[in-house]
């Protein structure tokens, strides 16, 4: 009996082509089948970079229809690019005082409606007119936000969650916020009050379930439906926790990004460890402790299985999770990353790395399939297209790198990943408990860096600026609720004014060969057709130039306290 030749990539291409044509494929599947092939993945090379921000990227997005890019950056700018010419579209002011770290396109709106989020703890709803573009301010955290997560088809509501903890949910229709929760640690972890969160995503297919990670181990999902809108019901227990074993009692670790898949698969990333695929059966429930007690701290490599019978070898067998999927040999604790699926159907994850590089594994049994040279220093963002065989990347460089099957020959996987690492970077955990030293500006450092050293003058300079914004942030107001202190969002009208909640910015339309000629950290912008000056609670040049110093080395940063 002869075994059967296995075909390869380009004789199952000819197939399903052949396929297609004889109507034994219908064009979808074909479809979905060539954006899928992994012989596309290994042939993905830069088609452009585009360049025109004067900061680090910290993120990039597409519209519902692919063919605008948005990105926001430390320049505080926001750009809309045709990425397939390679030009920008036009850019605008955001309003942010510090640097942005998210922006994305509402759906349904004709790209007309932007909402982004800052390290100034700022959300912003930007509204885009034939001339001009007005930025309003609809809710505020005591602390940066790093994400935010639009309801899946509504062109109105957004979550938002902060370093404070706070979760908010957003009408821009009435453009109030509605504070949902305080993100609380569990009862064993009583060295800390709040979860600074990190990362907030929506389940494409049940819109009612949330995620969030941040300062500990656990990503805890929550059912919107559970919320009082009177506020008569407790909302912030979650419905089910999320985990892998071998981490429940590690205290060291945060989760940096989340990301669901079509399938309601939940993809974690974590500082200093792996990245974890979750189904929607592998949480731990809305108990840990109990999970805790049944793993007994075991190590995930330990979870084996009985190979005759199927079943685990624990005698807790029928409450023992199914362990998740691990994607391992990239590096992640210098900054906030994000991680994504991509693919037609997901059947890919990438994730960026300290190391400058883009990791992709295949999403079924973890293997790596491709690393790929992006950024000289670290890659923060990777954003798939949502209909084709296409990424947009960007990271501590100014550039935005657009990435394309065109390659001629396939790519092989570098011999000695762990080895070939960028040498200047300081292997050490983020730490995420401000308790001696100060926060980075940047989102290029979201680690702290120690007030004791005196190796660079520059580092006091940013740590009497980090105590002004905090004086500053301590005058917004806080509402006290059974211990749960919460912006009080009531006030963003009557502070209009000394905050510019609402500004009025005319579109500045780039060509070719325009470039920006003014200095992103001055902070004269123009304003309703004239110039005027915002208020002092943003960034001075003095400081900006020391920020600047971080952002092209890394290896400046001193060790976590």
């Amino acid at each position: 009996m002869t075994m059967r030749r296995g075909r390869t990539g380009l004789d199952s291409a000819i197939v399903d082509v052949w396929k297609r044509e004889v109507g034994a494929l219908s064009t979808r599947s074909f479809a979905h089948r060539l954006a899928a092939s992994e012989d596309l993945v290994l042939r993905l090379d830069i088609l452009q970079k585009l360049e025109k921000h004067r900061g680090c990227v910290n993120t990039v997005s597409f519209n519902a229809a692919g063919d605008v890019l948005v990105s926001g950056s430390d320049d505080r700018k926001v750009i809309f690019w045709d990425w397939e010419s390679g030009q920008a579209k036009f850019s605008f002011h955001s309003g942010h005082h510090n640097n942005v770290f998210q922006a994305k396109i509402m759906p349904y709106t004709d790209e007309q409606s932007i909402v982004t989020c800052a390290a100034d703890g700022q959300v912003r709803h930007t509204q885009i007119a034939e001339c001009e573009v007005e930025s309003k301010l609809v809710a505020r955290h005591q602390g940066r936000v790093h994400k935010l997560a639009i309801e899946p088809g509504s062109p109105h509501i957004v979550y938002t969650c902060g370093e404070d903890g706070l979760v908010q949910h957003i009408d821009l229709r009435t453009g109030s916020p509605t504070c949902l929760f305080t993100c609380r640690p569990l009862p064993s972890q009583n060295y800390f009050t709040t979860v600074h969160l990190n990362s907030i995503t929506i389940d494409p297919r049940n819109p009612n379930l949330l995620a969030v990670g941040g300062s500990d181990q656990f990503a805890r999902l929550f059912d919107i439906r559970s919320y009082n809108w009177d506020s008569s019901s407790k909302y912030d227990r979650p419905v089910d926790f999320f985990c892998p074993p071998h981490l429940i009692d590690d205290d060291n670790v945060g989760i940096t990004g989340l990301a669901f898949s079509d399938q309601s698969e939940l993809l974690v990333s974590y500082n200093d460890e792996f990245i974890y695929l979750f189904t929607r059966d592998g949480g731990l429930g809305p108990d840990p402790a109990f999970a805790t007690d049944i793993f007994d701290g075991s190590d995930a490599g330990d979870m084996t299985m009985d190979k005759c019978s199927g079943s685990s070898i624990s005698s807790d067998a029928a409450n023992v999770k199914d362990v998740p999927q691990a994607y391992k040999g990239h590096r992640n604790c210098e900054t906030v990353k994000g991680v994504n699926f991509f693919g037609p159907k997901c059947e890919y994850v990438v994730s960026g790395s300290d190391c400058g590089r883009i990791f992709i594994w295949r999403k079924r049994g973890g293997d790596l399939v491709r690393v790929m040279e992006a950024d000289r220093n670290v890659v923060n963002c990777i954003e798939p297209h949502p209909h084709t065989t296409m990424l947009a990347s960007s990271g501590i460089e100014h550039d935005i790198k657009i990435w394309i099957p065109k390659a001629i020959d396939r790519a092989t996987l570098p011999t000695n990943i762990q080895k070939d690492r960028v040498p200047n970077l300081i292997p050490h955990r983020i730490a995420f408990f401000p308790f001696d030293g100060f926060y980075d500006d940047d989102d290029d450092g979201d680690f702290i860096c120690s007030g004791d050293d005196d190796d660079d003058d520059d580092d006091d300079d940013d740590d009497d600026s980090d105590e002004d914004d905090d004086e500053d942030d301590s005058d917004d107001g806080d509402n006290c609720v059974n211990g749960d202190c919460i912006p009080d969002n009531s006030n963003i009208e009557e502070d209009s004014e000394e905050d510019d909640s609402i500004e009025f910015t005319s579109i500045e339309d780039l060509d070719e060969n325009d470039e920006f000629t003014e200095n992103f950290f001055d902070d004269e912008e123009l304003v309703g057709g004239t110039i005027e000056s915002e208020n002092d609670d943003s960034i001075d040049s003095a400081t900006a130039a020391d920020d600047d110093l971080l952002v092209d080395d890394c290896s400046d940063f001193g060790e976590d306290p």
